[in-house]
Parts: structure tokens; sequence; C-alpha cells
């Protein structure tokens, strides 16, 4: 499953960096805050298969209701002319942060640690 993982990630970039993908310069604070809120969702999945709790309906369904959550609220934020996108990022943000320093705390403890027998 790790390999079609890396697989899917590798291809992806690839095809990013090789495809000429242009959008409006008005759809920069849905697209951003909708990619903090996927990294968000891969490391949360990413940390819960180091802890042994990974659920992929859990991964998806998050993936998917965080980028819909960030983009109404920056949406929502555009309309109303408030800026809502900072909760998005505040929040996301945050989260990314935290599950990436407990990925590193496991990592260390697994591999650099010498565990006491």
């Amino acid at each position: 499953m790790f390999v079609a993982v890396i697989a899917g990630l590798a291809g992806g970039i690839i095809l990013g960096l090789l495809l000429d993908v242009a959008y409006p310069v008005a759809l920069s604070f849905y697209i951003t805050v909708g990619l903090l809120a996927a990294l968000d969702s891969v490391f949360g999945a990413l940390r819960a298969h180091m802890e042994g709790k990974y659920n992929t309906i859990i991964f998806l369904t998050g993936f998917i209701c965080n980028a819909a959550l960030a983009a109404l609220l920056a949406w929502l934020g555009d309309k109303l002319g408030v800026p809502l996108y900072y909760a998005a990022i505040i929040v996301f943000g945050g989260r990314l942060f935290n599950n990436f320093a407990v990925i590193r705390r496991i990592v260390i403890e697994k591999y650099f640690v010498k565990k006491s027998e």
C-alpha cells in the first residue's frame, strides 16, 4: 500500500510539472486553502498509519470534507468581505504542524532511539 501511495504522489508531482495548468487569480484563495486542508488530511493519514489507526473511509471523507469546508469558508468570507479563510489557515496550519511533530517523534523513537531491552 505504501508503494502505491508513493507512486501516486510521484505521478501527481510529475503530471503537475509537465502539464501547463493555469487558473484565474481570483481562485487563488480557494485553491490555497483547499491545498492546506488536503495537506492536513494527508499528514493526519500518515500519522494514523504510523500509529496503527488508519482507516481509508475516515481519510477520504476527511480529505473531501476538509477541502470543501475550507473552500466554503474562503468563498463565504469573500462574499461577506470578511477574511474567513484565516480561520481555515489557522486551524489546518496548526493541525498540520501538530501532525508533523507527532510523525517526527514516532520516526525518532522507531528508528533512532535504541530501546533498552
